[in-house]
Parts: structure tokens; C-alpha cells; sequence
């Protein structure tokens, strides 16, 4: 079936035809875009299995697809990864996050009563996820993307409700306080941060766009969140854009050791070299010609945009791909080497960078750099190596990346580790070498940079 189904909301009547007095349950099915049939058959199924004889059974094949329809929202907003840790329990919270002012945990969203959000009215729980205030009035933290969610629609917040209060796991584990020091943690000043920063209003159809182009531009926005990473912050720790009105959004930002990529159409550091089947390929599996997602987009590709229905991640593409390159300096357009393998040859005597790449990179991103992508992915020309902060590249090569699981198969070669192997300086020569070579254009990597990372990143 092509196309995708969701029970929404239905309507409902009853007949009954004489003399056997049968009932019939007639529900509206409306064909959407965004919703996988599998969750469609789950609502049916409980239809199905309580008969379709009375109002009763009707209004739990309507709350069996809203939750459905809520499940799959939540999958779009990846509030699996933010609010789990890898040993625990889902939605549990408890993973640690790393701020300008210190260490915070995220918090467990499960309808427990005493420990979770069971106790959150629909308008409690539509004012925490818009606008950042819990019900006892106290303000949440915006690493909660909540300006983000702000844009969500009415029918979408409802839809989530019923999810975690009905499709959710109880499960009863008190949230971590901060490791934010006084007189930093007190949150009073965040609702000033709200006042000044704070745009509380839903995401509004752009009238000279298509429906492909506004369905992207409200999951990327909104549920998606992708400027709460990829978009610079300003003086205040705020967005310093959240839609396309601002040159600054989505072009790229740090992000806990990790430089989240510059998402608008620059051609070196961009997505300008990426057709829409590419972006759609790297949102369904993680990897494509161009690049290999690393670091926190590892999360994002398993637990999120491979879960979205092909029309969704299409509409990303198509939102993405109209973003005009956000960047001013981004350097001579990248060209393909005619010759890379000639490079490395070349590059080998007296070079240590080269010797250490030839040694521990090469069997994989090839002597050429263009390794075997979807599988290895290239070095020549990947938008990562080319920009100018390194730290992704730093991070990667001390601490790797976990695997990509696609449709629950783990992708064969994650990157491994190389913190208890190569030192500061073997890692600075080896990334400067492949920062300079095959035509990449990027600033030479120093040893103080790696330690800097290594220390941030040891494990406590």
C-alpha cells in the first residue's frame, strides 16, 4: 500500500437493519501522508477485537488512533532519545546533558503519578512542551526545545497527550536533580529568558509554498527541532534564528564536543551538493555519498527519521533543499580530485599525518579518501571534514560512534575508537592531513585541540 492511513477522528454512527437488529460501525478513514499503515493497524485491531457493536467500542477505536497518531508524532519529535538513557527504562529521563552552566538530566515523562506526568492535565502538558512551565509554575531548562515546539499544531499537542498518558509505560524513578551550581540554578530568570526570546505561536502555512514544502518546513521547525542544535545561539544561550526569515538558521553549531552540521545550501560545509534523494537516503538510513551520521544524529537516524513515513522525510528534503546557503564565507566550491590515490602516495614520505592515515584510516576511507560510501564514509569532500571547527572530527576519532541500527540491523563498521591508541599529536597530524588533502580545504588541526576534547570527553 502506497499510500498511508490514520484513523482521524472518527465518525461515528450506528444502524441497525431489521429483523436481526445487526450493528454496524462505520468509521471515516482518511488517507494521510504521514502516519505509517502499521500504526493504522494497530487502531483497527483494537476496533476488530472489541466487536463493533456498541458507541463504546467506537470511542475506543477513537483513542486507540489517537494514540497511534501520537506514538508516531513522538517518533518525529525524538523525545525516545533525550528522554532515555541506554540502560534504562523509556521516557524515564535521567540522561545527562551538558550546558554552559553545568550538567542537567532529563526528566521522566511516563504517566507515573508521583514521579512522571500522570498527574498533568492536557493543558498542563500543552503549557510545558510550548512554553517551558511545569504545572507547580516552575520553568524548565531550554535544552527542553520547547521554543521549537511552540509551533506544533492543536491536533498534534492533543495527539501527544493521549500518547504518553495512554500509550506509555509507567514508570516510577524521581528525576536527577542539576549538577548546576548556586546561584546559577535557580530558574526564576528563565522566565525572563521566556519574555524576550520566548515566540509562542504555531507554525503558519506559508500561502506561496506547496503543502510538500510546509509539511518540511513544520517538522523541521516544530517536532523536528533541528535548530535546537544546528542553529547558532546568541549572547543568552537563545536561537539567533527559528525559521528561514534569519541568514543564521540551521547553518551549523557546537554542541557538547560535537559541531552540529550546517544544514542550508552552502556548497563546502552545506547541503548544496546534496539532491533531495540524497538528504531523503541520509534521513532513512544514516549515510549516503556524501557523509555518515556521527555523534548525536546517530540517535536522531535510529530512533526518529527512519521511523517517519517516506513522504515525511521527502518533505524535509524539500524544505531543506530550498534553504539558501546560510553561510558568507565559505570558501572556494569544493572540487573532486582527478587523482586522490596519487595523493596519498605522494603525501607519505616525511609526513607523519599521512604515515598515521595510511596506518589506521586508509584499509577503510581508502587511499583516495573516498572510502565506500554508504557503508565507510568519504573523507574527500565530506561537508564534516571541510568544516572549519573540528571538534566533530577530534571527537569521532578519540570516541567513535555507536552503530547505526537500521530497521534493527546494526550497520557493520561503526567508527571505532582511537583515544587509548593514538596520541594528541597523531591524531592532529593524521586529521590536518586529511583536512589539507584530495582538495579539502580546511584549517590544519592542532595537538592542544585534541587534548582539549579528550579531557571534556573522558568519561567520569
Amino acid at each position: 500500500m502506497k499510500s498511508h492511513l490514520s484513523v482521524l477522528p472518527p465518525h461515528v454512527w450506528v444502524s441497525r437493519r431489521r429483523p436481526r437488529l445487526r450493528v454496524r460501525l462505520w468509521i471515516r478513514i482518511r488517507v494521510q501522508s504521514d502516519m505509517p499503515s502499521r500504526m493504522l493497524r494497530r487502531a483497527l485491531t483494537a476496533i476488530a477485537l472489541c466487536g463493533g457493536a456498541s458507541a463504546a467500542c467506537a470511542a475506543q477505536g477513537a483513542d486507540a488512533a489517537l494514540v497511534a497518531r501520537g506514538e508516531y508524532l513522538a517518533k518525529a519529535g525524538d523525545c525516545f532519545a533525550c528522554h532515555s538513557t541506554p540502560r534504562g527504562k523509556p521516557f524515564a529521563g535521567g540522561l545527562p546533558m551538558t550546558t554552559p552552566m553545568g550538567r542537567i538530566y532529563s526528566t521522566n515523562i511516563t504517566p507515573d503519578t508521583d514521579t512522571g506526568i500522570g498527574r498533568y492535565s492536557e493543558e498542563d502538558f500543552k503549557r510545558a512542551v510550548r512554553e517551558g512551565v511545569a504545572p507547580d509554575g516552575h520553568a524548565l531548562y531550554p535544552a527542553m526545545p520547547y521554543p521549537s515546539y511552540a509551533k506544533v499544531s492543536d491536533v498534534d499537542m492533543k495527539a501527544l497527550y493521549a500518547y504518553f498518558m495512554q500509550g506509555v509505560t509507567p514508570v516510577k524513578q524521581a528525576n536527577r536533580a542539576t549538577d548546576i551550581p548556586w546561584p546559577l540554578n535557580m530558574r526564576w530568570p528563565l522566565k525572563l529568558w521566556n519574555v524576550v526570546f520566548l515566540d509562542n505561536t504555531r507554525y503558519e502555512q506559508k500561502a506561496d509554498k506547496d503543502a510538500q514544502w510546509n509539511r518540511g518546513a513544520y517538522l523541521v521547525q516544530g517536532l523536528g527541532h533541528c535548530g535546537a542544535c544546528h542553529t547558532p545561539r546568541g549572547i543568552g544561550f537563545q536561537e539567533q534564528a527559528l525559521d528561514q526569515s534569519g541568514r543564521a538558521f540551521l547553518t551549523g553549531a557546537p554542541l557538547e564536543n560535537w559541531f552540529a552540521s550546517n544544514l542550508t545550501g552552502n556548497h563546502n560545509t552545506g547541503l548544496g551538493r546534496w539532491s533531495e534523494d540524497d538528504l531523503n537516503t541520509f534521513l532513512r538510513t544514516g549515510a549516503n555519498a556524501h557523509a555518515t551520521a556521527f555523534g548525536s544524529m546517530t540517535d536522531v537516524i535510529n530512533y526518529s527519521t527512519q521511523m517517519l513515513s517516506d513522504a515525511d522525510t521527502r518533505a524535509i528534503a524539500r524544505y531543506l533543499k530550498s534553504l539558501p546557503g546560510g553561510r558568507s564565507n565559505d570558501g572556494p566550491p569544493y572540487m573532486p580530485h582527478p587523482d586522490g590515490a596519487r595523493v596519498m602516495l605522494t603525501g607519505l614520505p616525511g609526513n607523519p599525518g599521512a604515515h598515521t592515515y595510511a596506518t589506521f584510516c586508509m584499509h577503510c576511507h581508502g587511499a583516495d579518501g573516498n572510502g565506500a560510501a554508504p557503508w565507510l564514509a568519504p573523507l574527500a569532500g565530506n561537508p564534516n571534514v571541510l568544516e572549519p571547527d573540528p571538534v566533530s572530527l577530534i571527537n569521532v576519532t578519540l570516541n567513535g560512534t555507536g552503530p547505526l541500527v537500521i530497521g534493527g540491523v546494526p550497520a557493520p563498521y561503526p567508527m571505532p575508537k582511537y583515544h587509548a591508541t593514538l596520541t594528541d599529536q597523531q591524531i592532529a597530524d593524521a586529521l590536518t592531513f586529511v583536512r589539507g588533502s584530495w582538495n579539502n580545504q580546511a584549517p590544519a588541526v592542532s595537538a592542544q585541540a585534541v587534548k582539549k576534547v579528550r579531557s571534556a570527553t573522558r568519561a567520569p
